[in-house]
């Protein structure tokens, strides 16, 4: 029977020892390691990309259906609620629980193209494939019996929905209202339409899933129609002098053919003026100034002129502040659409310490969408939400508006209460609309679903709950509230914490990127374990863990696991690296005697690179002789190098080999007998390019690893001497530097804040450039004799923050008929001594890239940087090596005919 959760823990005493039984009963179902139940781990998974917070008593990661079916009955036994969380992107708090939270998303993510494109089967998303109701019974909506299946095994759904469509159809008016709502964007509630579309129950349960956020099944299949992506398009970004007039040009657009019209009010273009690449026009728009970013789209064949002749007949009768211009350049569109795709981080990067950022969206008919955009911005204005801007899917009615709200004392929780109450008169009101378009109803819009919907259709909504999950622990107070105000309720204190990391939002975008995510902690929970320890550090209210217990997690989960390879910042829309934070942290708990060795080590790094090369050869002696040391773990020792003679006198650029290449040469039973400073040497040599290494290459570091550690003065100091010496080595400056390890190259080109004065200077007039880009830029001048069948590529977390991925596939291509680019490819987590000191960080981080690689035959497996090539060879037992090896065997034997003075491919890099 249903009742507080509570009571099912009561018996067992104290809460942690309850909390402990929890876990070993759900560990009996998925197994050890696959629970959570630490109070740090259960605190970082309070949070989605909402405004809400709920602290779950455990946290599961099933791997199966079956397993799913029994978390259900444990759910039911217990009386605990259970919420399923994918990606917790969810903006109104759908994946949050403070009962079991079931995340899916390590083993429910597949995804198969069928049907030549047109459909795709994924796992959990829109359409229900396979759905798992909260009795367990598993029904497959694609078998044709599926009808039958499910009057068979739960009798009672199957003639409940039969009777809601009954009553539902019996209803005229009631009817007509459905007909009408769902004329526009609407997923506040659930699907009634589902009712009125379908006659047999299976076929409406499973429509009305869809949007159902998770409180009526679980759908472990979906398969999903696809939208082709057109490839002939046109676009344009039109302004207007005011919102209606943007809004009166949307029907003529749209009968032109325009495919998008998304709309955009002044405070959303002046949220982005500012920024690198916007209009210059935007500056001088006048205050109620408006713009439509249209694009006009057709399949492949079709001549771009005639979009163009639609595009500029529509827009001769409308009333724009400047003539149409349209453009074919995908680059340029690009630019166009980042103005819309910035509106959101904007306004998020700019907010209040201590506030939160808030997306909701909304739809109106076409003719009420001018009226209501004007009323909006009044209602911001009365309110005091001066931060506010409005855009939006304008072809659809549909608006989108983000506001900046602290929920940290009642006078702003009662602001954003009145705000919340003239939203709702003014949407469903007084313009008809639909106060949910897109985003699911939530726990924000719960409380007025039959504000929107009716009383009527709100007893429907509870009934249909009722029949598919009569306990009532699916995800509860979603869709349907807990009562008539529990959107105030669990809001989600957002306290100041360290500038690194403020201005994060907690959309969690950068999940996906994080090499630790599946270990201890992504980005995101990082940020909301460092929140939480700011607030009970401010004498904040316990809410599920202490301050003591979450600052005893916090070195591991947070700081020894956190690769700082900077991932992050390529997802995050307002560009937070958390690895910054993970530094200063660290360079905060390094005593100050360590401090100081490590500047020594800085300073005196010849001396570290003798000392680090005579223990490597040390290891390879104590190996030989069947005596490992712990610390060269599997994959060590390497072959310490012996840099190749050059001339500087014909070189064309100086050539820096890393410390880690000096020092960490090929590993045993690698092939060939060469050093990556050969090939690189000898390829240059072949294109023509001469390069010199200096003589006192050895003993200059870059600073890097320093800088991980949190070692900021010893990285400067190195960071300093590196350059100083490049600058003497280039001539001035008039040789560009090139580097063979990739992390190596970014961390220097973002050295300038740890400079003098003088290495600045410097710095600004070097060309320092990664061997990547100096191979692509070889490519013409070399000739390819050989070509391996099959290459695999594993591209390392500094190519991709540089934009060199493209670079090295395209050396790869150049030398092999096909090369292999793992869809799972990311971090390998090696991140310099993480392989060492934290090995399962690095075999968490590369379980699924190995997982995609292992089972295939390559010729040859490359990267750029000697750990991480270590850390995949560990991960996969293959031979990864630099891409600079590949690029010499193929091209081993050729010589340019020409006057290599004829081309010079760095002349104009940078």
């Amino acid at each position: 029977m249903p009742g507080d959760p509570a009571v099912c823990i009561e018996p067992w005493g104290d809460l942690i020892v309850a909390r402990t039984r929890l876990c070993e009963r759900l560990e009996a179902i998925v197994g050890a390691g696959r629970v959570l139940g630490s109070p740090a781990q259960r605190i970082a998974h309070a949070h989605d990309a909402g405004f809400y917070r709920l602290v779950p008593q455990a946290v599961v990661f099933p791997a199966s259906e079956a397993e799913v079916v029994a978390l259900f009955a444990a759910s039911h036994e217990l009386l605990l609620p259970l919420t399923f969380r994918a990606a917790g992107t969810s903006l109104s708090g759908q994946a949050i629980s403070d009962g079991i939270l079931v995340d899916i998303s390590r083993a429910f993510g597949s995804i198969a193209v069928e049907e030549d494109g047109r459909s795709v089967r994924v796992g959990p998303g829109a359409i229900g494939g396979h759905v798992v109701l909260p009795s367990g019974t598993r029904i497959d909506t694609e078998d044709p019996r599926a009808d039958d299946e499910l009057r068979a095994r739960e009798p009672a759904l199957h003639e409940g929905l039969l009777e809601l469509k009954r009553r539902l159809v019996g209803d005229a008016a009631l009817s007509a209202r459905i007909r009408s709502k769902y004329r526009m964007k609407n997923t506040t509630g659930y699907s009634l339409n589902a009712f009125l579309d379908f006659e047999r129950p299976v076929d409406v349960f499973a429509h009305l899933l869809i949007g159902g956020e998770g409180t009526l099944a679980f759908i472990s299949e979906a398969v999903l129609a696809t939208v082709p992506d057109l490839p002939v398009k046109l676009t344009g970004l039109l302004l207007f002098p005011d919102v209606h007039a943007a809004c009166d040009a949307i029907a003529p657009l749209r009968d032109a053919g325009a495919k998008a019209l998304e709309l955009m009010d002044r405070a959303s273009l002046r949220s982005v003026q500012d920024k690198p690449g916007m209009p210059a026009s935007f500056k001088g728009l006048g205050p109620r100034a408006a713009a439509l970013l249209a694009e006009f789209q057709a399949e492949q064949g079709a001549d771009p002129a005639d979009l163009e002749r639609a595009g500029h007949a529509a827009c001769a009768r409308l009333s724009l502040l400047e003539p149409a211009r349209f453009t074919r350049d995908s680059s340029e569109q690009a630019k166009l659409w980042l103005v819309r795709q910035g509106l959101f981080p904007s306004v998020g990067a700019v907010r209040k310490s201590g506030t939160t950022v808030i997306i909701e969206d909304v739809a109106f008919p076409l003719e009420r969408l001018a009226d209501a955009a004007d009323d909006l911005t009044v209602l911001f204005r009365r309110h005091g939400y001066s931060e506010a801007i409005v855009f939006g899917h304008a072809k659809d009615g549909n608006l989108h508006f983000v506001i900046t709200q602290s929920f940290n004392d009642k006078a702003s929780v009662g602001r954003y209460e009145r705000f919340i109450d003239d939203l709702v008169d003014l949407v469903v009101r007084r313009h008809g609309g639909a106060l949910k378009a897109e985003h699911g109803t939530g726990r924000n819009m719960a409380p007025f679903v039959e504000a929107e919907w009716g009383r009527e259709a709100l007893s429907v909504m509870q009934w249909l709950k009722r029949l598919a999950d009569p306990r009532g622990l699916l995800n509860p107070g979603v869709i349907l509230p807990a009562s008539a105000r529990s959107h105030l309720d669990d809001l989600k204190p957002m306290p100041t914490v360290e500038e690194e990391v403020d201005a994060c939002i907690e959309c969690g975008f950068c999940e996906p990127r994080c090499p630790s995510r599946e270990l201890t902690l992504t980005p995101r929970q990082r940020i909301v374990m460092r929140r939480e320890i700011s607030r009970l550090s401010a004498g904040g209210e316990s809410a599920g863990a202490t301050l003591d217990e979450l600052e005893a997690d916090w070195p591991y989960l947070a700081l020894d696991t956190c690769a700082v390879d900077g991932l992050c910042a390529t997802a995050c829309p307002v560009g937070i690296d958390t690895g910054m934070l993970t530094k200063r942290l660290r360079r905060a708990r390094h005593s100050g005697p360590a401090h100081a060795l490590a500047c020594s080590a800085a300073t005196n790094f010849a001396a570290v690179e003798a000392l680090v090369g005579g223990a490597l050869r040390a290891g390879q002696v104590l190996r030989k002789i069947g005596l490992p040391l712990r610390i060269f773990r599997e994959g060590t020792p390497a072959r310490v190098e012996r840099l190749p003679r050059t001339e500087s006198a014909s070189a064309r650029a100086v050539y820096f080999p890393s410390c880690i290449s000096r020092t960490m040469g090929a590993l045993p039973g690698e092939p060939g007998d060469g050093s990556l400073q050969a090939a690189l040497v000898s390829v240059a040599e072949r294109a023509g390019f001469p390069v010199h290494i200096p003589p006192d290459a050895s003993g200059t570091c870059c600073g890097v690893p320093f800088s991980s550690k949190g070692y900021a003065d010893a990285h400067a100091l190195a960071a300093n001497q590196a350059i100083a010496r490049m600058w003497k080595w280039s001539d001035g400056g008039r040789l560009p530097v090139v580097v063979d390890t990739s992390p190596c190259t970014y961390g220097l080109l973002h050295s300038r804040e740890v400079l003098g004065l003088d290495n600045q200077e410097r710095f600004d007039g070097l060309r320092i450039i990664d061997s990547i880009a100096l191979a692509h830029d070889l490519l013409p001048t070399l000739r390819v004799h050989r070509k391996a069948a099959s290459v695999a590529l594993h591209p390392v977390c500094s190519v991709i923050k540089m934009g060199l991925a493209g670079e090295l596939a395209e050396v790869a291509k150049a030398c092999s008929e096909r090369v292999f680019v793992p869809r799972d490819a990311g971090c390998c987590g090696f991140a310099g001594d993480r392989g060492f000191l934290v090995p399962e960080l690095t075999a968490s981080a590369t379980a699924r890239e190995a997982a995609e690689v292992r089972p295939g035959e390559h010729d040859g497996y490359y990267s750029s940087s000697r750990t991480c090539e270590m850390g995949m060879v560990r991960a996969t037992g293959k031979p990864y090596r630099s891409i600079w090896f590949l690029l010499e065997e193929a091209t081993r034997d050729s010589f340019l005919q020409a006057p290599v003075t004829r081309y010079s491919p760095l002349e104009s890099a940078g």
